[in-house]
């Protein structure tokens, strides 16, 4: 398996790959900023963080644009529209259309 820069990767490497740039999509919500955590605490050290401000995710060409820039080599997605039951039940269609 190569990485995003075409280096061969051993299989199961994540963990020993503390400098590895590395995308966490919804940082700022409770899974998120745990995965952040503890990837600080293991020691990693080139976390790629963007607010929905700084990327839309929703938009296409915006993520394009900033997976040909930033180049990471893993990405987490923990990034999702949330509203609560209510807010799910009433809206269901928003909220699917933008979690998918």
């Amino acid at each position: 398996m190569a990485d995003a820069t075409g280096s061969e990767m051993k299989q199961g490497s994540f963990m020993s790959a503390k400098s590895a740039k590395i995308f966490v999509a919804g940082h700022r919500g409770l899974v998120g900023s745990a995965i952040v955590r503890k990837l600080q605490e293991s020691g990693f050290t080139n976390l790629v963080l963007r607010t929905h401000s700084e990327l839309d995710l929703t938009s296409q060409s915006d993520v394009e644009s900033f997976f040909a820039t930033e180049k990471p080599v893993y990405v987490i997605l923990a990034a999702a529209k949330v509203g609560g039951i209510h807010a799910n039940d009433t809206y269901p269609a928003d909220f699917i259309g933008v979690n998918l």
